[in-house]
C-alpha cells in the first residue's frame, strides 16, 4: 500500500466514522422505514464532451445524480430490482436498508426515484445502533423469499426473511466458501448474487472479496452454498476491484469493477464472466464490455443489477457510493447490453 493510498483510505474512514455516528444517532430516533425525500438531476451523456451513446457493448441510456436532505441518504453500496423492473431494495454501508421505485419519463428514461425508505438494519440483538464496524453492509442478494447480506470488518453473509425485513433480525449466518483469515478487514465480501435457480450452479450464492488477495495476487471467491459450494479465484487486473455483480438470462455474469488509485485516479469497468467457468477451484477471468475513467460521469460505482425489460432489452443500472463526501456524488446510470 503506497503512501498516498494510506492517506487516502484513512481520511476516509475518518469521513465515514464522523458521518456514521451522526446518522446512527439520528437512527435510533427515527421511525423504521421512514421516507425520504430524494431529488434528480438528468444526466444526459456518459461523456460531457460528446454526444456518444455506444461505450464498448454497452449503449448508455442516460442517468440521474440523486440527492437529499436526509442525512442518511448516501453511502449505497448495492442495488437489487424486484421482478416488475421498477422497485428495489438496496444496503448502505452504514448499516441501512434503502428502498424505492424508479421513475422514468415518456421516453422511457430514468426521470426520478420515489417512495424511498430508510432503515436501520437490525443486528442478532435487535439493535438498531450497533457500530459500523458490526454492520458494514456491502453486498445483497435476494432468492426466493430470503434477503442476504454480506458484511466488511465482522465477515459475514446474514440471511433475513424478505417479507418485513426492515423490522428483521437476521435469522441466521451462511459458512464462508474460503477462511475468514484470508479476508482484508475493510477489502472483503464486495459482491454476493444468487445464481439461476435453473444454471449450473442451481441458484447458489456466490461472492467476490474486492482486495483480498492470494499470493499469486488473485481475488478470493467462492459459491458459498447450493449443491457445489467452495472457493475459486477471480483474475484481478490493472488495480480494478469487483465492487457489485448480477447474472444474465443467458447465465453469464456481469461483475462492475471499480479503481481508485493515485496517480490514475477513478475508472470503472463492466465485466462478462462466462457462467459455466464458475466452479469451486476456478481461476476465473472475464472480457471486458466497458472502461471509463473520471473524464466520464461516474463515481465510486459501487452497485450493478440487471433488469430484463422483455424481447432481449437487458438494462443495466448502476449505482455509486458518495462515502457521505461532500465532493462525491450518488449517482444512477442505465446502459442497454448490445448483441
Amino acid at each position: 500500500m503506497s503512501a498516498c493510498d494510506l492517506l487516502l483510505i484513512t481520511s476516509r474512514k475518518a469521513l465515514a466514522a464522523f458521518c456514521c455516528g451522526s446518522a446512527l444517532l439520528l437512527a435510533a430516533s427515527q421511525a423504521v422505514g421512514e421516507s425520504a425525500a430524494v431529488s434528480s438531476r438528468k444526466i444526459e451523456y456518459f461523456n460531457p464532451a460528446s454526444d456518444q451513446t455506444v461505450f464498448g457493448k454497452l449503449e448508455f441510456l442516460g442517468g440521474l445524480d440523486l440527492t437529499s436532505s436526509d442525512s442518511l441518504f448516501g453511502a449505497w453500496s448495492s442495488i437489487r430490482f424486484r421482478p416488475d423492473g421498477k422497485r428495489f431494495i438496496g444496503v448502505l454501508d452504514t448499516g441501512h436498508w434503502i428502498s424505492g421505485e424508479i421513475k422514468r419519463d415518456e421516453k422511457g428514461r430514468l426521470s426520478g426515484i420515489d417512495g424511498v425508505s430508510l432503515a436501520p438494519m437490525l443486528d442478532r440483538e435487535g439493535r438498531s445502533n450497533a457500530p459500523k464496524r458490526a454492520m458494514d453492509a456491502e453486498s445483497l442478494a435476494i432468492r426466493g423469499d430470503k434477503i442476504y447480506v454480506g458484511f466488511e470488518q465482522r465477515h459475514r453473509i446474514d440471511q433475513y426473511p424478505l417479507d418485513g425485513f426492515e423490522t428483521a433480525k437476521p435469522e441466521k449466518s451462511l459458512p464462508l466458501p474460503f477462511p475468514k483469515t484470508v479476508l482484508k478487514s475493510n477489502r472483503s465480501l464486495e459482491m454476493l448474487t444468487a445464481s439461476p435457480a435453473q444454471g449450473p450452479l442451481a441458484g447458489g450464492l456466490v461472492t467476490i472479496t474486492e482486495e483480498s488477495l492470494d499470493a499469486k495476487g488473485n481475488l478470493y471467491a467462492g459459491v458459498v452454498d447450493g449443491p457445489h459450494p467452495g472457493g475459486f479465484k477471480l483474475v484481478r487486473r490493472d488495480d480494478f476491484d469487483v465492487t457489485d455483480g448480477a447474472w444474465l438470462p443467458d447465465g453469464d455474469l456481469l461483475l462492475l469493477e471499480r479503481r481508485f488509485r493515485f496517480p490514475s485516479g477513478l475508472g470503472m469497468r463492466v465485466v462478462r464472466v462466462k457462467g459455466d467457468s464458475i466452479k469451486p477451484g476456478a481461476l476465473v477471468d472475464g472480457e471486458i464490455l466497458l472502461e471509463a475513467d473520471q473524464t466520464f460521469q461516474i463515481d465510486n460505482m459501487e452497485g450493478l443489477d440487471v433488469v430484463d425489460m422483455g424481447n432481449g432489452d437487458l438494462r443495466l443500472i448502476l449505482v455509486s457510493d458518495d462515502n457521505h463526501f461532500m465532493l462525491q456524488r450518488t449517482l444512477m446510470l442505465e446502459f442497454r447490453l448490445l448483441p
